[in-house]
């Protein structure tokens, strides 16, 4: 529905942790028009320059909460409301080498009165300082 305002672009960053690059981070906004309960989100998966990240590598952060995706699976509190860009992290060491890079995005979302899945999909060139 809003797919080419998933990946915000400007966003992307290596993250490091003492002293060493652990991997990398960007926003990213619901592809959809409403809020959702983190339950209801059933994937993010992630893909950089053709390589999948594996899902149990990824990490989500929204009002200032981080989780794993199995976490999201059982999280009946918190809320990714349309517009809030949330953080997902990708724990890959080295981070991203500088340059340009192919980001991919892809969300399950859970409808409740949609008998299937909507699938949101955006790609993005972004670059690493």
């Amino acid at each position: 529905m809003f797919d080419r305002y998933m990946i915000c672009e400007d966003t992307v960053r290596n993250i490091s942790k003492e002293s060493r690059t652990v991997g990398f981070e960007f926003g990213a906004r619901i592809a959809y028009y409403r809020g959702l309960g983190l339950s209801m989100v059933e994937n993010l998966a992630v893909t950089v320059d053709g390589e999948k990240i594996p899902r149990e590598q990824v990490r989500f952060t929204v009002s200032g909460r981080t989780f794993t995706l199995d976490q999201m699976e059982t999280e009946y509190e918190a809320r990714w409301e349309f517009g809030d860009v949330a953080t997902v992290t990708v724990l890959k060491d080295g981070g991203l080498p500088p340059g340009p890079h192919k980001l991919e995005l892809v969300e399950e979302l859970r409808i409740a009165y949609m008998p299937f899945p909507l699938t949101g999909k955006d790609s993005k060139t972004v670059a690493t300082a």
